[in-house]
C-alpha cells in the first residue's frame, strides 16, 4: 500500500477514487483476518461512507486535506460515537459510547476512513495482545509470534498493509514495543500534547495516544493531526503544533553538531545479542551521518519497571473500579444483592492480568502500604525524571533498543508474568518522564523477525525526534521490506 502522501496525490489527481483505496483495505482485512486476528470490528459500511463523502468533495472541486481518504485504524480502547468499544474486555462486551473521542473526531474531520477497531491486550494491560478477552493477535512477520502489546492489532494492522495509519496508546511502551516487533514505525508523544479524551484510561498520568505507520513521514502527518490542546481534557498541553512533517529532511539538522547519547543500562545482561549488533549498527549509522556519539548513564533506569508496576496498577485500582455492573457494561445475573453483584460481575468480566494488576494496585494503594509502596514509586519516578534531565544536559536525543528481544512465540511468556513485564524494560522509563519516544526499524534478526531502534527526545520535541528517525530511515532500506504473511 503506498504512502499517505502518494494516495493523496492519487486522489487530488483523480488517479484512484477514495472508495476504491478503502475497498482495497476491506478485501486485505477481509483476506489477511483468519490468520492474523488485528480487528475486533470492521467497520465497512461506515468506511465506505466517509470514502463517498472524500470523492464527492473531489468531484465538487473542493480542496481536501492530506488525511483525507486514507484507510485507518483505531485501537479499541478509543471511545467512537455508536460504534461499540471493548478494550479488548468481556466487561464493555456491548458497550457503544455516547460520545467521541477528541482524537477520532479529528480524525473525522480531517477525512480520514476508520476501517476498524483494533484489538489489544485487555485494558492495554499486557505485552504480548495475548491478554484480549476476544482472540490473539498474530505477528504478520510469523504468525507463530505475538506482535508485541497492548497495541498488537493496531502495529500489525500496519505492518500488513490492512489500513495505511493506525491509532495505538503507550502507557509504559504499548506502541513502540509492539512497532519494534512488527518492523514499523511507532510514536509515544509527550504526555499531553495529545488529548487523552475518550481514551478509556489505564493509568492516566502515563497513558498518551500515539500513531503507526510504515514511514517516518507518515507518522508526522498523522501526530500533527491528532495534537493539539483540548479543553475537555485536563492534562492537555496548550502549545503551538508545528507542521512536523513539513521540515523532514534527509539529513541531520546543519549547524550545531547534533550529539546523540547512548544509554548504557540499555546494554548487557539480558539484551539479545542480535538485538544489539543491530542497535549498536544503527547508532553506528547516525555517526556516519554526522551525530556526535556519547555514552550517558541514566543510574535508576533500571528500577523503571519495578516502580511502574507499583504506579501502573494502582492507578489501574481506581479507574476501573468504575466497572461495577450499575452503570454501564456487563452485569451479572446472578446476583441476589449489591455486593454479589459487584463481585460476580467483576469476576466474570476481568480476564487474570487485569484482576493481577486491580490487586497489586488495590494492596499498594491500602493503608499501612502507602507510603511503602506507592509513595516510594512516585519518588524513584521522580528520580529517573532527573536521570534524564541530567543526560539532556549532554546531549540533544538518547538512543537504545525498544525491545530486549524480537516478537516471541505465542504462549511462551503469558505464564510468567515477570518475564512478560520485562519486555518493557526499555520504553517504561520514558512514560515516567512524560518524555517522546520513538521506535523505528533497524534490522531483522536471523529467524527474519524485525528490531527495532529507540530514540527519546526532550519534552514537546517531537520534531527534533521524527526529523533523526526520518534521516536515519532514509539513509537504510529497513522501511522498505514488507511482511510476507504466510
Amino acid at each position: 500500500m503506498a504512502s499517505i502522501r502518494e494516495l493523496h496525490a492519487q486522489l487530488v489527481n483523480k488517479e484512484r477514487s477514495a472508495v476504491e483505496i478503502t475497498q482495497e483495505a476491506l478485501d486485505r482485512i477481509q483476506a489477511l483476518e483468519p490468520k492474523l486476528h488485528s480487528f475486533l470490528i470492521v467497520t465497512a459500511q461506515q468506511a465506505l461512507e466517509q470514502a463517498r463523502a472524500v470523492d464527492a468533495k473531489i468531484a465538487a472541486g473542493e480542496e481536501i486535506g492530506i488525511l483525507a481518504g486514507i484507510p485507518i485504524g483505531i485501537k479499541d480502547n478509543m471511545c467512537t460515537k455508536g460504534i461499540r468499544t471493548t478494550c479488548g474486555s468481556k466487561i464493555l462486551e456491548n458497550f457503544i459510547p455516547p460520545y467521541e473521542s477528541t482524537v477520532t473526531q479529528k480524525l473525522a474531520t480531517a477525512g480520514a476512513v476508520m476501517v476498524g477497531k483494533t484489538n489489544l491486550d485487555e485494558f492495554a494491560m499486557g505485552s504480548s495482545t495475548e491478554n484480549s478477552a476476544y482472540q490473539v493477535t498474530a505477528n504478520p512477520w510469523d504468525i507463530s509470534r505475538v506482535p508485541g502489546g497492548s497495541s498488537g492489532g493496531s502495529a500489525a494492522a500496519v505492518a500488513a498493509e490492512e489500513c495505511v495509519v493506525s491509532l495505538g496508546s503507550d502507557t509504559g511502551g504499548s506502541i513502540r514495543q509492539p512497532a519494534s516487533f512488527c518492523g514499523v514505525v511507532g510514536m509515544k508523544p509527550t504526555y499531553g500534547l495529545v488529548s487523552r479524551y475518550g481514551l478509556v484510561a489505564y493509568a492516566s498520568s502515563l497513558d498518551q495516544i500515539g500513531p503507526f505507520a510504515r514511514t517516518v513521514e507518515d507518522a508526522a502527518i498523522l501526530l500533527s493531526a491528532i495534537a493539539g490542546y483540548d479543553a475537555q481534557d485536563a492534562t492537555s498541553l496548550n502549545v503551538e503544533i508545528p507542521d512536523y512533517a513539513a521540515s523532514l529532511t534527509p539529513d541531520l539538522p546543519a549547524g550545531k553538531k547534533l550529539k546523540i547519547g547512548v544509554i548504557k543500562e540499555t546494554f548487557g545482561e539480558g539484551l539479545d545479542s542480535e538485538v544489539e549488533s543491530a542497535v549498536k549498527g544503527a547508532i553506528a549509522q547516525l555517526e556516519a551521518l554526522g551525530a556526535e556519539i556519547h555514552y550517558i548513564s541514566c543510574p535508576r533506569f533500571r528500577y523503571g519497571v519495578p516502580s511502574y508496576y507499583i504506579i501502573a496498577p494502582s492507578e489501574a485500582s481506581a479507574n476501573l473500579a468504575r466497572y461495577d455492573g450499575v452503570k454501564y457494561g456487563l452485569r451479572s445475573p446472578d446476583a441476589d444483592n449489591l455486593l454479589s453483584m459487584y463481585t460476580r460481575t467483576r469476576s466474570t468480566g476481568f480476564g487474570t492480568e487485569v484482576k493481577r494488576r486491580i490487586m497489586i494496585g488495590t494492596y499498594a494503594l491500602s493503608a499501612g502500604y502507602y507510603d511503602a509502596y506507592y509513595l516510594q514509586a512516585q519518588k524513584v519516578r521522580t528520580l529517573i525524571k532527573e536521570d534524564f534531565e541530567k543526560a539532556f544536559q549532554q546531549v540533544d536525543v538518547l538512543v537504545s533498543p525498544t525491545a530486549p528481544t524480537t516478537a516471541f512465540q505465542a504462549g511462551e511468556k503469558i505464564t510468567d508474568p515477570l518475564s512478560m513485564y520485562l519486555n518493557d524494560l526499555m520504553t517504561i522509563p520514558v512514560n515516567l518522564a512524560g518524555l517522546p519516544g520513538i521506535s523505528v526499524p533497524c534490522g531483522f534478526d536471523s529467524k527474519g523477525l524485525p528490531i527495532g531502534l529507540q530514540l527519546i527526545g526532550k519534552v514537546l520535541r517531537e520534531d527534533q525526534l521524527l526529523q533523526i528517525a526520518y534521516a536515519y530511515e532514509q539513509s537504510t532500506n529497513w522501511h522498505l521490506k514488507t511482511a510476507k504473511i504466510a
